[in-house]
């Protein structure tokens, strides 16, 4: 089977970011398959382009056995404003049609989209009928919901135009599949999508990395090399955008000033910069905010980290969502302090492994650091039961292979089937 992936973030090879379709892709290629992934030349979180992509329009690469990347431009206005980033979703949405159709051979069995940005499903059905191939719409994120909630889409106009399309996208799609039962809900119940067409795979953990990074790390050097000596270290990895609002992170903190607590941001966005200089401003000596590293660099920090820190701004669509994060915290056996409401509160409750703090709450954060910080026992075992939580539910093999499964059963379905 021959897949078409249309993910405008793909990620580098080991990038340290939201990696569920580069280990998708793994796991399907490594059973025969092949993936052709029509990807972005601007990374998500700062706006850049690598040199090897400067002064390219297209770039075309095998990125492993079986999985071929063709990464297409974006502008780089992307990071500088709203219209900015509107003129980097819409030229990969011009590039991407226009390299997919010069650039690309053969046949494709499927065509993948994974929104947001929602414009991919504009490309995803442009080339749904230039391939002839039935087209599977995955939701990431609820958009243009998510876009309202943060204050990124304001215009009227804007707004109707993006539900509209959302409207279009989801009935001509085959199948649609969401990231968290909230999702499902939502699309059923209030978006009027029928229940037979939407499936749930959600994001999940890599114990193949987690584990292998376990087997050969050494934590007492590690936390040495790091200063991290006699403190106990909260962890984020992730974006530094809005929606992650993470000066809630620095007014915890700042309560927990006087304690052994080292709080510890790892990732880029455009807020980190002001990040940077507003914990030098509150003269934070308990913070520290280093840059995107690899993935297997990231499992490193986890596994020398007290606890995992999950936080987004408070917003109703977030409480719709599952934090990637999450899900390498359970890998790793870290207690998750989980600032994000709804489906990740539920996940974080149900499976034992940590504690919620109420979203923009700083002192709700912090306590729940200190709670933690006291009772190291405590901590242990809701380390350990998420990830045995997580081992039976979110493992990110066995999702590759469902997901693999509702590809094959919609062939069938469709009679396409080989």
């Amino acid at each position: 089977m021959h897949l078409l992936l249309i993910h405008q973030y793909f990620l580098e090879k080991d990038d340290g970011g939201g990696s569920r379709f580069n280990e998708m892709a793994r796991y399907w290629a490594a059973q025969g398959h092949r993936v052709t992934v029509l990807a972005g030349m601007v990374h998500y979180n700062t706006g850049k382009k690598l040199a090897r992509y400067q002064g390219r329009y297209f770039y075309k690469e095998q990125y492993a056995p079986g999985i071929t990347v063709l990464r297409c431009h974006v502008s780089e206005s992307y990071n500088t404003s709203f219209a900015g980033r509107m003129w980097g979703y819409l030229s990969f949405v011009a590039s991407g049609l226009w390299g997919a159709i010069t650039r690309l051979e053969g046949r494709f069995d499927a065509i993948i989209v994974t929104s947001p940005p929602l414009f991919v499903g504009i490309t995803g059905y442009v080339l749904q009928r230039c391939f002839r191939a039935p087209l599977i719409f995955e939701i990431r994120d609820l958009w243009p919901e998510s876009a309202i909630d943060t204050g990124v889409l304001k215009s009227p106009v804007l707004i109707r135009a993006a539900y509209a399309f959302e409207r279009f996208i989801y009935r001509k799609s085959a199948l649609i599949n969401v990231l968290t039962p909230a999702f499902r809900q939502t699309l059923v119940a209030r978006k009027g999508v029928p229940a037979a067409k939407v499936v749930l795979i959600p994001n999940a953990a890599d114990f193949s990395l987690a584990d292998g990074v376990a087997r050969r790390f050494d934590r007492t050097a590690f936390r040495r090399a790091q200063g991290w000596e006699g403190k106990f270290v909260a962890l984020y990895v992730g974006a530094h955008g809005v929606a992650n609002h993470l000066v809630q992170v620095l007014e915890a903190a700042e309560l927990l000033r006087h304690t052994p607590a080292l709080l510890v941001l790892i990732g880029d966005g455009m807020q980190r910069p002001w990040l940077l200089q507003e914990a030098e401003r509150r003269n934070l000596h308990n913070v520290v905010l280093l840059p995107p590293v690899s993935k297997e660099r990231v499992f490193e920090y986890i596994l020398g980290a007290d606890a995992g820190l999950s936080v987004l701004k408070k917003a109703d669509t977030f409480k719709t969502v599952y934090s990637n994060k999450t899900f390498d915290y359970m890998a790793c056996r870290r207690p998750i302090v989980m600032g994000i409401d709804g489906v990740s509160r539920e996940l974080v409750e149900t499976a034992g492994c940590g504690l919620y703090a109420e979203p923009e709450q700083p002192q709700a954060l912090a306590d729940a650091i200190a709670y933690l910080m006291a009772h190291p026992d405590k901590a242990a075992q809701m380390g350990e039961a998420g990830n045995t939580y997580a081992r039976a539910h979110f493992d990110r093999a066995a999702l590759a292979t469902t997901y693999l499964d509702k590809i094959t059963g919609l062939l069938r379905h469709l009679g396409r089937g080989r």
